[in-house]
C-alpha cells in the first residue's frame, strides 16, 4: 500500500497518528526517497535503535534537517551529537554541574516564576495559554538555571523557537533557523567569557568548574551544552505544558478531573502527546529488519510519538487514561542518551499544574484558535486560547 510520511507536511504536524499507525502496521521500516530518510515506528524497534549506539550513531546530530546534519551539529547539540567514549566523557562532566540537587533546589524559584506569570494571565478570564504562560515559564526557569539575564530572555526564547520552525514543503530548516543557531552560539560564547571573568551561582559557572581529575570541558563544549539546554529544555517543556492542558480538556469529561492526579496527568501526556516526536540517527552499517535492507550512512528517524502509541505495548493506545501503566513510554529517549533534563521537565510541569489548579476551578479551550507547532521534531501548540473559571479568592 502507498504510505506517504513527510517530516515537513503541515497536515502530518496537525495529526501524525493515522500515518504512524499505517507505518507500524505496513511499513515498520519506512523509506522516503524525496526527503532522503528512513524511519522506525514500532516501539521495540525504536527502543532497540536508541540502545544500539554502534549501529545507530549520534555523530551527525539528532536533527534530520540537512542544514543541521553533520559533524558540526555538536556546536549546538553538544553531547547529543556524540558517541562513546566522547559522549561518556562530556555528559559525565556536565552531570557534575547539572546535579539532581541543583535541579531540586529550583522548585521554590519555579513556583515564584509560575505565580508571577499566572498573576498577569489571570487578570483576564480569557488568555492564550501558550503565549501568556507555557512559553514563558520554561524559558525563565532555564535562564535562571543557566545564567541568562532577564533582559536577554525574550531574545533567547525567540532564537530557540526559530531553530525548530519549518515552512511547509521545504525539506530543511528555514534561513531564519540557521541564522538563529549561529546567534545562539555567539550569545552563549559571550556568556561563557563573562563567567570566566566572574563566576556566579549558575550552570554556566558550574560547567567552567566541573572537572574529572585534570579533565575540564572546553569553552566550545560548554557553549554547546548551554545552547542545547536553552533550546531543547525550553521548547519541549512548553509543549509538555500545552499538551497536558489540551489533553485534559479534549479527552476527559471535565478537565478538572485531572486536577487531583497531576502526576498521572503529566505521565500520560508524555505518552499520548510526546513533546519530542522523534530524533535522528546515522546508520553505521547495513542491516535488514522486517525484510527491508537499510544501507550504511542512512539517515534514520526514530519515531517516539509512534512508539508511544504502539498497541503491541499499550492497550487502547489512543485513549488518554490517567490510570494506565505507561512506564514503557520513551518520551525522554532510552539508553545512553536518555534526556538529562527529564527531572527538570517533570518538576516544572508539576509545579506549573499545581499552581494552575490552585487558582483555576475549570477551563475551556477555543479549539478553532489553537495552532500547532510546525516542526517534525516536537509536538505541541503555539497558540491555545483558554477561558478559565477562577476559584473563589480566599478572604
Amino acid at each position: 500500500m502507498g504510505i506517504r510520511y513527510s517530516l515537513y507536511d503541515y497536515a502530518t504536524h496537525d495529526d501524525p497518528y493515522p500515518v504512524y499507525e499505517q507505518l507500524r502496521d505496513h511499513a515498520p521500516v519506512y523509506r522516503n526517497d524525496a526527503e532522503d530518510f528512513w524511519a522506525l515506528s514500532r516501539h521495540e524497534d525504536v527502543v532497540t535503535a536508541y540502545r544500539d549506539f554502534r549501529r545507530f550513531s549520534n555523530a551527525n546530530g539528532i536533527l534530520i534537517d540537512p542544514s543541521a546534519w553533520g559533524p558540526q551539529a555538536r556546536e549546538h547539540e553538544s553531547f547529543l551529537a556524540m558517541d562513546p567514549p566522547e559522549h561518556t566523557r562530556v555528559r559525565g562532566l556536565v552531570f557534575r554541574a547539572f546535579t539532581p540537587r541543583r535541579i531540586a533546589a529550583l522548585e521554590t524559584q519555579i513556583r515564584k516564576i509560575a505565580r508571577g506569570h499566572l498573576d498577569r494571565a489571570l487578570e483576564k478570564t480569557s488568555f492564550d495559554f501558550v503565549e501568556d504562560f507555557a512559553a514563558l515559564l520554561p524559558m525563565d526557569v532555564i535562564s535562571e538555571l543557566v545564567g541568562v539575564p532577564e533582559a536577554d530572555r525574550a531574545e533567547v526564547r525567540r532564537l530557540a523557537h526559530l531553530v525548530l520552525q519549518h515552512e511547509e514543503g521545504v525539506h530543511d530548516m528555514t534561513v531564519a533557523g540557521r541564522e538563529a543557531i549561529g546567534a545562539q552560539i555567539a550569545y552563549f560564547r559571550d556568556l561563557v567569557v563573562e563567567r570566566r571573568r566572574e563566576r556566579r551561582d549558575d550552570l554556566a559557572s558550574a560547567l567552567l568548574t566541573a572537572a574529572e581529575g585534570d579533565d575540564h570541558l572546553t569553552e566550545a563544549e560548554i557553549v554547546g551544552v548551554l545552547a542545547l539546554i536553552a533550546g531543547a529544555g525550553n521548547e519541549t517543556t512548553t509543549h509538555l505544558l500545552s499538551g497536558a492542558w489540551y489533553c485534559a480538556w479534549r479527552h476527559l469529561d471535565r478537565p478538572s478531573a485531572a486536577f487531583d492526579r497531576i502526576g498521572p496527568w503529566i505521565e500520560e501526556t508524555l505518552r499520548l502527546e510526546s513533546p519530542a516526536q522523534g530524533t535522528a540517527r546515522t546508520v553505521t552499517e547495513e542491516f535488514t529488519l522486517h525484510g527491508v535492507t537499510v544501507p550504511a550512512n542512512a539517515r534514520m528517524q526514530l519515531l517516539i510519538g509512534s512508539a508511544n502509541r504502539d498497541p503491541r505495548v499499550f492497550a487502547d493506545p489512543d485513549r488518554f487514561d490517567l490510570g494506565r501503566d505507561n512506564t514503557s513510554k520513551i518520551s525522554f529517549g532510552s539508553g545512553r542518551h536518555y534526556c538529562i533534563g527529564a527531572n527538570l521537565a517533570r518538576l516544572e510541569a508539576r509545579v506549573a499544574l499545581e499552581e494552575l489548579t490552585a487558582r483555576v476551578a475549570d477551563y475551556d479551550i477555543d479549539e478553532s484558535g489553537a495552532r500547532r507547532a510546525r516542526t517534525p521534531t516536537v509536538r505541541g501548540f503555539t497558540a491555545l486560547p483558554t477561558t478559565v473559571t477562577p476559584r473563589p479568592s480566599r478572604g
